[in-house]
């Protein structure tokens, strides 16, 4: 059961185990590659223009007030970005040992850039709540070069709560 011995139903409402409705977590996981990443912070891809400060201004203010409404609602739990995927490392096994690969990632490749955790009514609330970063402006010049998504997972307590 995810979120805290809570039932997240089939319409997404959670129910604690007394039957009332009350909130679960849920990780809004933004993507983007590195491709993105470059274009946010005003550097060239390809043949298109840079964004401009005032282009990359106009996200992060959307964004601010993105958050700022959730903050309100009194639904915000937390939100991070993280760096750049040339940035990360991955450990793999390889023989049962460790090894470690910088910067794994290819330029086009989705990663992880970013997510938000929710507390909020149901499943439903949380896909409205994310549904609305699809308004996030950007520059005619910049349109996504992959298809735009992010995912939405319930936040799980224990591991009893995993199952399907």
């Amino acid at each position: 059961m995810p979120g805290g011995g809570f039932d997240v139903s089939r319409d997404g409402a959670a129910r604690a185990p007394d039957g009332e409705e009350r909130g679960v977590k849920y990780m809004i996981m933004l993507m983007g590659s590195q491709q993105d990443y470059d274009m946010i912070t005003g550097k060239q891809v390809g043949d298109a223009p840079a964004w401009t400060p005032e282009e990359i201004g106009a996200m992060h203010e959307f964004m601010g007030k993105w958050n700022g409404e959730l903050v309100e609602s009194g639904e915000f739990v937390d939100a991070r970005g993280l760096t750049a995927p040339v940035l990360a490392r991955r450990v793999r096994v390889q023989d049962g040992v460790p090894v470690v690969t910088d910067g794994p990632y290819a330029e086009t490749q989705e990663v992880l850039a970013g997510y938000t955790i929710v507390e909020c009514e149901s499943f439903d609330r949380a896909t409205e709540i994310a549904a609305k970063l699809a308004q996030t402006p950007h520059p005619e010049h910049a349109q996504p070069r992959n298809e735009w998504y992010v995912d939405i997972r319930p936040i799980v307590d224990g591991f009893d709560e995993l199952e399907l």
